[in-house]
């Protein structure tokens, strides 16, 4: 069947309906992206600068350590990880990212970013020129305080994750990742109790500073206990409560 050809008009018009679909003004995503109340006028300044969307496959690199800043990245769809390079040759998980959250932010103090960012399933990001950003930061106020909010919660993540790994037991570090990428999907408007893990139990260790056979032992004992059911890589949390109280134990 010979393929028919569009005019440069249809061409036009296609792209531009492209445009207009993945601009921030018409995301889906935005209220998790954007600060919430810019002006029809500010969003259209800020639709300007997503000058670029980038699909990736599963295990593409969307940016390595070492390789120059530019950009930061919104993640549209997908799901990505970050790691960095250890002293024994190791490769340690640093962060899971998914739609809304925002990527390359590694980069800003000496322009270099520090860590990799890999796919983990075919994904899509939009990248945002930092230098461009910054200058229309400085216009709009409550972007400029909203993008401080994401830098402040990326320091409360990290002083999350050094408590997981220095107080907690091997069950509850896995249960409070748990809990957390429940939260994170019901903000998205999917299940908090059934969801797909994107990433592999050996990178869920490396995440929480445990062996492989210590979190599929604690997957076991979770199943057992009725916490939670696991098929292959899809979760459904059965007790939340109970993984809750599990965590809020090891507090008292």
């Amino acid at each position: 069947m010979k393929k028919t050809r569009l005019s440069p008009e249809a061409v036009k018009a296609k792209q531009a309906f492209e445009s207009m679909k993945t601009a921030c003004s018409n995301c889906n995503l935005r209220e998790l992206c954007l600060p919430i109340g810019l002006a029809d006028d500010e969003l259209k300044k800020l639709d300007q600068l997503v000058s670029t969307r980038k699909r990736l496959k599963r295990g593409d690199h969307l940016y390595r350590a070492g390789q120059a800043f530019e950009s930061i990245f919104a993640v549209r769809s997908g799901f990505f990880k970050t790691d960095v390079l250890i002293e024994d040759g190791r490769d340690q998980v640093t962060g899971f990212q998914m739609p809304g959250e925002l990527l390359g932010l590694d980069g800003i103090s000496n322009e270099l970013h520090t860590c990799n960012a890999i796919a983990l399933e075919d994904s899509e990001v939009c990248a945002i020129p930092f230098s461009q950003l910054e200058g229309l930061s400085r216009q709009i106020h409550t972007l400029q305080n909203h993008f401080h909010k994401v830098m402040s919660r990326e320091i409360v993540r990290d002083h999350g994750v050094m408590m997981l790994l220095g107080t907690m037991r091997a069950e509850e570090r896995l249960a409070a990742f748990l809990l957390n990428l429940s939260h994170r999907f019901k903000a998205r408007g999917y299940s908090p109790i059934e969801f797909n893990l994107r990433m592999s139990r050996d990178e869920i260790g490396s995440y929480l500073g445990l062996k492989l056979e210590t979190v599929s032992r604690a997957f076991s004992r979770f199943q057992d206990e009725g916490l939670l059911s696991v098929h292959q890589r899809k979760v459904c949390l059965l007790d939340p409560d109970g993984l809750h109280q599990l965590i809020s134990h090891q507090r008292c």
